[in-house]
């Protein structure tokens, strides 16, 4: 399991040295006509590849003349994706938009001079309609350098409502408490099901169900004492979440080093396993096994969260030299229109970012997701490189490795005292 978590944080910092290197010059010009458009992505799942046929095909309905490339590496999270990414910013080929999060991920393409500006494409009132802590996330220099698909909730809980009733569990609603959860997945072992789903051949997924855990200990407070660099690490919060994460490792399947993200959702989907904590990229996953929200699967917030949004944010960024410039930035316009952003998240199981979607026409989870982005706190997630920067998130994940293999909490504070002391990327 360590090796997986090794492999993650070299990706992050090799993400890091590549766009270090590459550096960004004159931009290429952005009114030269041409009939191609590369995208490089990592949606390659079920309902990843039909979210992103929406744009493509926005686009190309927008621009007839103009062939989009599908670029789209295979990886969770862009385990793989950001290292091609990487060897193709090295050699100077890179591709005219790709994929990448919000918060310090397209802030430090930014301040590598790798990616462009694109106020060009979201204008005043787009950009006042979008919510403000994700809008405020894409900027550097008071300028905006991404475009969001949509915003996915990170701190969700789901669960197999077949499973459940058969455990003698209550479907979990409200204010669920950490305890109580942990109770309940005892329960459900003890009946003979796999408790909780983890898709661990994806390192991401351990890391958010880690980072779950930590908010629901911690709370928003200690969600923005982290962020600024001032949570006590060794102190006896974080002494309790991780107590909590081991725990839930205890239910885990004991399949999970061998299933993708995508595969333990459809794994809960088909009564494989009774709770899943995952970002609702699942929802799509479920519905696209054939699941029915409501009868066979049902979703709350991760115990002790349900006050607030975990943000995992989809961005698309456009090169500095790209090479179909005017075409880039067409597309990245396009993602901001209503009826764009409204199939997206209907296909993709996320909620757009701008408050004049009208939202009524989506599943009552994603209607459920979507208030809950603008009523409650917006965090910005460490797991997906938002919160901090790549050399933090390389050594959060070697942190959780370390504390899975040896659950001592002092080796996991070790493992964050030196990402600390070797970050020398500005925390802008």
């Amino acid at each position: 399991m360590r090796a997986r978590y090794r492999t993650a944080a070299a990706v992050a910092l090799t993400m890091t040295l590549a766009v270090s290197a590459c550096g960004g010059g004159e931009p290429t010009s952005a009114t030269k006509d041409t009939n191609r458009l590369e995208v490089m992505s990592w949606w390659t799942s079920g309902s990843e590849a039909a979210a992103l046929n929406t744009l493509l095909a926005a686009f190309q309905q927008a621009h007839p003349g103009v062939q989009p490339v599908n670029a789209a590496v295979a990886g969770g999270a862009g385990s793989q994706a950001i290292v091609e990414l990487a060897k193709r910013l090295r050699s100077g080929n890179p591709p005219d938009v790709w994929q990448t999060f919000a918060g310090k991920s397209v802030q430090g393409y930014a301040e590598r001079g790798t990616v462009r500006d694109v106020t060009s494409v979201l204008p005043d009132p787009v950009s006042a309609a979008m919510q403000p802590t994700i809008r405020q996330s894409l900027n550097r220099g008071g300028k905006p350098y991404g475009v969001p698909t949509g915003a996915h909730r990170s701190n969700v809980l789901w669960f197999n409502t077949d499973l459940l009733e058969k455990a003698g569990v209550a479907p979990p609603a409200g204010d669920y408490p950490l305890a109580t959860f942990l109770t309940d997945l005892r329960k459900v072992k003890d009946s003979g099901a796999t408790a909780l789903c983890l898709g661990g051949k994806d390192p991401f997924t351990t890391v958010e169900l880690f980072e779950n855990t930590l908010l629901s200990t911690i709370g928003t407070a200690g969600w923005n004492d982290l962020v600024n660099d001032r949570l006590d690490w060794r102190g006896a919060k974080v002494r309790t979440a991780l107590r909590s994460f081991g725990d839930m490792l205890t239910y885990a399947d004991p399949e999970a080093s061998g299933l993708s993200w995508d595969a333990a959702a459809t794994k809960l989907a088909a009564g494989g396993c009774a709770f899943a904590s995952v970002n609702d990229s699942a929802y799509g996953e479920l519905i696209g096994a054939g699941a029915r929200e409501g009868t066979d699967f049902g979703a709350t917030a991760f115990p002790g969260t349900g006050g607030s949004f975990l943000a995992v944010v989809d961005v698309f960024v456009a090169a500095t030299k790209a090479d179909n410039a005017k075409n880039a930035l067409e597309f990245l316009g396009g993602i901001s229109t209503p009826a764009t952003q409204l199939a997206f998240s209907r296909a993709k199981g996320s909620v757009p970012v701008l408050r004049d979607v009208d939202v009524s026409s989506l599943p009552a989870y994603q209607q459920q997701s979507s208030k809950a982005l603008w009523t409650s706190p917006v965090l910005l997630s460490v797991a997906h490189g938002e919160a901090m920067s790549p050399t933090f998130q390389a050594g959060f994940y070697d942190a959780v490795s370390t504390y899975v293999r040896t659950r001592s909490p002092d080796a996991f504070a070790d493992d964050l005292r030196d990402a600390v002391a070797n970050d020398t990327i500005p925390q802008r």
